[in-house]
C-alpha cells in the first residue's frame, strides 16, 4: 500500500471499521486515531488504531492520508481546522452523509489546491449503533463509496487514486457524481428511510407507551422497519441541517403517497400501489440473477 501512516479523526463505527478493514487487507503502516480519550482507549483496545492523539492537529502530523469520520457539522469545522496543518503531500477525505457544504468549506480552505488536497466521500455503510465497539472489518464489503469531486479533480490520479484503490481493497465499489446530485439521491435512499423509521417508532411509542413489547409481537417486518430508529440524533441533526430542502421534498412526496393510500383503502387504487411498489424489488431480483449468470 502507498500509505505509510493514516490518521482517522473520529474513531466511532465508521472510523473504527475503516481502521480494522485496512489492517485486515494488509496495511502494515501506522494508524493514528483522534477522538475523545475514552473512545481512543476503546479503539486501541479493539485494534482499530495503533496510536491515540486527542488533538487532531497533532494527529495529522506525518500522515499520508487523513480520514474525517465525524458528523457532518464536525467535518465542516475540521476541514478548516485541520486543512492548514496537513503535511504537504497528504490527502484529506471524509465520510459525511451530505457533500455540498463540506465541499464548499474545502474550496474555501484550500483554494486553487482543493482538487489536490481534498476528496469528498461517503460510504453507504453503517449500523444503527454508532460506537467503536460496533466496528466491523467487513462493514464496507459490497457497499458503495460515493465520491463527489471538486471542479476539475481527477480522482483516479495521485493520492486520490491511491485512496480509491484502498477503498476497493476493503471491499467497496466506487461511484462518482456531483455533490448536488449526491445530496438529492441520498435524501431518498438514505435520509428518507431514517426519518420514516424514526417517525414510525415515535408514533408507536405515543400509541402504546414506552414499555409495550411491540417488537416481540410485531414480528420481523416491524423490527426491520424500526431498526435504524435507534440511530443517534447527534448524527442526523447535521444531515437535516445541511440537506434540508432535499429531505423536505422527499418527505412531502411520501406524505402525498401515504395520503393517496389512506384515501383508497377500499378501491382498486390500493392494488395499483402494490403493483407499482413491486417493480422496485423486481429490478433488484433481476439484477442479482444477471450477476449470477455472469
Amino acid at each position: 500500500m502507498p500509505f505509510r501512516q493514516i490518521t482517522v479523526i473520529g474513531t466511532g463505527l465508521i472510523g473504527g471499521s475503516f481502521g480494522l478493514a485496512v489492517k485486515k487487507r494488509g496495511f502494515k503502516g501506522r494508524i493514528v486515531g483522534s477522538d475523545y480519550t475514552q473512545v481512543l482507549k476503546q479503539a486501541k483496545k479493539l485494534g482499530a488504531i495503533d496510536d491515540a492523539e486527542p488533538d487532531p492537529i497533532k494527529a495529522v502530523q506525518g500522515s499520508d492520508l487523513v480520514l474525517l469520520a465525524a458528523p457532518v457539522g464536525a467535518i465542516i469545522e475540521l476541514v478548516e481546522r485541520v486543512g492548514p496543518a496537513l503535511p504537504p503531500k497528504a490527502l484529506l477525505t471524509d465520510v459525511g452523509s451530505t457533500k455540498g457544504e463540506i465541499l464548499a468549506r474545502a474550496a474555501k480552505t484550500f483554494g486553487k489546491h482543493a482538487s489536490r488536497r481534498f476528496l469528498a466521500g461517503h460510504p453507504m455503510a453503517g449500523k444503527e449503533h454508532p460506537g467503536v465497539e460496533c466496528s466491523d472489518a467487513d462493514l464496507f464489503q459490497g457497499a458503495v463509496w460515493f465520491v463527489t469531486p471538486s471542479p476539475g479533480q481527477k480522482i483516479l490520479e495521485g493520492r486520490a487514486g491511491e485512496f480509491l484503490d484502498l477503498v476497493k481493497q476493503i471491499g467497496a465499489g466506487v461511484a462518482s457524481m456531483k455533490a448536488d446530485a449526491h445530496d438529492q439521491l441520498c435524501s431518498w435512499i438514505s435520509h428518507l428511510p431514517q426519518f420514516v423509521s424514526t417517525a414510525l417508532a415515535a408514533t408507536l411509542v405515543d400509541e402504546y407507551g414506552e414499555e409495550a413489547p411491540l417488537l416481540e409481537t410485531g414480528g420481523r417486518a416491524l423490527r426491520e422497519m424500526t431498526r435504524i430508529a435507534g440511530s443517534p440524533y447527534s448524527m442526523w441533526r447535521d444531515v437535516a441541517l445541511t440537506n434540508k430542502k432535499n429531505i423536505q421534498h422527499a418527505l412531502l412526496r411520501l406524505e402525498q403517497r401515504l395520503a393517496h393510500i389512506r384515501e383508497n383503502l377500499d378501491t382498486r387504487e390500493l392494488a395499483l400501489e402494490f403493483e407499482r411498489a413491486h417493480h422496485l424489488r423486481k429490478f433488484v431480483t433481476g439484477a442479482k440473477k444477471k450477476t449470477k449468470r455472469k
